[in-house]
């Protein structure tokens, strides 16, 4: 799960994603990431974590980190927030299959259609809950995909 930052989008996402893995009892590795160096180390928007926590998920023990080129290999899927972060992560590429890796993870809702995932970092409390609720649906088509 990729976004700017790795404080609000992406752990978001990963959280999600973890929590239903859990409840399905499937296996899988999940992680997040961004594509700047801003936030390195830095936990989670407090924001975040409460949105989170209100929707009984605990993401405030995560730790923000860049996303590397190696983890275009290391990884099946790399779900991205928004089409600048798709371009930069694109950029790390070196091969056809690392780039047949990334997407964004809202077209995961329906073929074809394009659609970001919005940065509630400068906006109020309910831009959150709307980023939780588009991950959510995103999150449920993806663990349908993933096998046992």
């Amino acid at each position: 799960m990729v976004c700017l930052g790795n404080i609000c989008r992406s752990p978001m996402a990963e959280g999600v994603l973890r929590h239903k893995i859990a409840l399905s009892g499937k296996d899988a590795i999940i992680d997040s990431a961004g594509t700047s160096n801003y936030h390195i180390g830095q936990s989670p928007d407090h924001r975040a974590v409460l949105n989170m926590k209100k929707n009984g998920i605990n993401i405030s023990n995560l730790k923000a980190r860049q996303l590397k080129k190696s983890d275009l290999d290391h990884f099946d899927m790399i779900y991205v927030m928004d089409r600048m972060n798709l371009k930069n992560t694109l950029a790390l590429a070196d091969t056809a299959i690392q780039m047949n890796k990334v997407k964004l993870i809202l077209d995961e809702l329906g073929a074809g259609i394009e659609r970001e995932v919005p940065d509630p970092y400068f906006g109020g409390d309910e831009g959150f809950q709307q980023v939780f609720e588009m991950l959510d649906q995103a999150c449920d088509k993806i663990i349908a995909r993933i096998d046992g």
